[in-house]
């Protein structure tokens, strides 16, 4: 596929072959995103686990210090009075067999994280493999599957992320916006990177970070030297 002429002068501000620091790197994807719009950049690192082995599997949540720059839509699954406490933090949706309801029979997912109260998991549990390959699932380990609805809003609101390996086991993350700047993308890049060298597991054997990468919606891959990431 031809790429269009902004990716190709995006290109020629890279060095071919070269794996930058994190700093120069995410310097770089700020000068190389070049569209109308307000670019996501994100971040791809690649691990040197098997996720396909439970006690090599690499997940968690981290709060990143300047937001994702989006507006995230919270779903939350609760009954009563907990309901009642989602809703005054700011949920998008509170609602139980309803919103299951609508899920399955409507094909519903106008939101980007889903937040159940630990009573409610049973009810979730039926479209399980609806939200599972969506990566919308409650998860403990995420701190969506909670009785403190205000503090898992609050958090996934001011820029709370997921991380976990895909199949390939690889990490794909938003650290946010084009606009955001170096600085605060760095700030928001060691948040992360320190949860991921942080969630290492025993059994992973060898060099953890395999490769690490950062692009803009619409720019080029800007490789980032693994042994230049502070742990």
């Amino acid at each position: 596929m031809k790429k269009g002429k902004k990716y190709q002068d995006s290109v020629k501000l890279l060095e071919k072959g070269k794996a930058y620091d994190p700093n120069e790197a995410l310097d770089l994807v700020c000068k190389t995103a070049k569209a109308k719009f307000d670019e996501t950049v994100e971040i791809h690192v690649k691990l040197g686990v098997d996720s396909r082995h439970a006690d090599q599997q690499v997940r968690g949540a981290v709060v990143l210090p300047n937001g994702t720059g989006k507006n995230v839509r919270v779903l939350v699954f609760a009954r009563e009075g907990k309901a009642e406490e989602a809703k005054a933090a700011g949920a998008d949706y509170v609602g139980a067999e309803d919103l299951v309801k609508k899920i399955q029979t409507e094909n519903w997912f106008d939101f980007d994280v889903v937040v159940a109260t630990p009573d409610m998991m049973g009810v979730v549990g039926r479209i399980g493999k609806t939200l599972g390959p969506k990566g919308l699932m409650p998860n403990p380990k995420a701190g969506t599957v909670t009785p403190d609805v205000t503090k898992a809003i609050s958090e996934i609101k001011s820029g709370k992320i997921e991380y976990r390996l895909d199949k390939t086991n690889i990490i794909h993350c938003p650290l946010g916006k084009a606009s955001f700047g170096q600085e605060k993308l760095t700030e928001n890049f060691n948040a992360l990177m320190g949860a991921i060298i942080k969630a290492k597991p025993a059994a992973a054997k060898g060099q953890y970070l395999r490769s690490v990468t950062v692009a803009s919606t619409m720019g080029p891959g800007i490789k980032i030297n693994p042994v230049k990431i502070d742990a």
